[in-house]
């Protein structure tokens, strides 16, 4: 029995990204196709088959350990996008502000996909999503270079609609305009125990 499911569930490309020099700021520019590969983007800033720990999982292992990359990629909603930008204030908020390297839309309550979901392409280039992309205030200062007065309001805004993280499982290229099918785990939710019950 197959561990995932494939779903009708499909979310249109409508935007691409590139993040090419971290050190210059969090910002990326707009492709039309990208390329992935092993470790995410071709020249992409948050590229890379490993990566250095960092205060996400500082109850894992000491920061700056290599630890595989879960984080290759930035995957947004573009309903939940739109939803930020109104919260706001804003009549649209520009992804490439935020480093996203991709934005997809048509799947309701996008942030919460359940993690290990693949986002597979028509050509099958396929994307695993890792988790739940926190807001920081990173992208405020991209925000507040464009918008200024709004950056402070985008971490409030952006709660619980930060998109998620992602890597690739399957090389291949994505393309504007291209439907990516959600595939999900074949597994019930985890039922948390109840504390002191035996």
């Amino acid at each position: 029995m197959p561990a995932l499911m494939a779903t009708e569930f499909f979310g249109e490309v409508v935007w691409l990204g590139r993040v090419a020099d971290r050190d210059a700021g969090l910002a990326a520019e707009a492709l039309q196709a990208v390329e992935l590969d092993w470790g995410g983007i071709a020249g992409e800033a948050h590229g890379g088959v490993t990566r250095a720990s960092c205060s996400r999982v500082l109850d894992q292992h000491p920061r700056g350990t290599e630890i595989a990359n879960v984080r290759q990629l930035s995957v947004l909603s573009q309903e939940e996008l739109d939803a930020i930008a109104g919260e706001m204030g804003l009549d649209a908020l520009d992804p490439g502000l935020l480093g996203a390297s991709l934005v997809l839309r048509g799947l309701a309550d996008f942030t919460h996909l359940p993690p290990s979901s693949r986002l597979q392409a028509p050509g099958g280039a396929t994307l695993v999503i890792d988790m739940e992309n926190r807001p920081c205030q990173l992208p405020a200062r991209e925000i507040e270079a464009v918008h200024p007065g709004f950056g402070r309001a985008f971490r409030r805004a952006a709660e619980g609609r930060r998109g998620v993280t992602a890597w690739v499982e399957r090389r291949g290229v994505l393309r504007l305009g291209e439907a990516m099918r959600l595939h999900v785990p074949d597994q019930r939710a985890w039922r948390v125990p109840v504390a002191g019950a035996g």
